[in-house]
């Protein structure tokens, strides 16, 4: 249902802009990363892990992330109004080593112009995938 407050052209912007960020997911998964150049700006401004770095070179790094396969993308929740669009996810990737599903959880809040990312803010439990692998320890140390 519409909502009769939000004019059309706000509601087809909305769904646009959802679309777009729905196939960005899906490049997790395919792994072709040349079906960016329509999705993300060259010059996309890229925020988290304490980093700000710009350049469609970053989510194209995050794609191919060595060690790990076989991503599978599920959409916890996705949130879309007119330039911005929030979503929580689940990646599930297979851990090349020990042939284990791995999951990481995150949540980001992609800003669009013409239909393409050009800002994104967000985090991903990071170290929960690590834990998962072995490679930190099941507890955090005191600092």
């Amino acid at each position: 249902m519409t909502d009769p407050a939000v004019p059309d052209s706000a509601v087809a912007t909305s769904k646009r802009n959802a679309d777009v960020v729905r196939r960005y997911l899906r490049v997790f998964e395919t792994q072709r990363v040349g079906d960016l150049v329509e999705l993300v700006a060259e010059d996309v401004l890229v925020h988290g892990a304490g980093r700000h770095v710009q350049g469609r070179h970053h989510p194209e790094q995050s794609v191919l992330t060595p060690g790990l396969s076989h991503c599978r993308v599920q959409v916890d929740d996705l949130f879309a109004a007119d330039d911005r669009v929030t979503v929580a996810f689940t990646l599930t990737y297979t851990h090349d080593r020990t042939g284990r599903d791995l999951t990481m959880t995150g949540v980001k809040s992609y800003r669009l112009r013409d239909g393409r990312i050009v800002e994104f803010w967000g985090e991903t439990d990071l170290h929960g995938l690590l834990r998962q692998a072995g490679l930190v320890p099941e507890q955090i140390p005191p600092f």
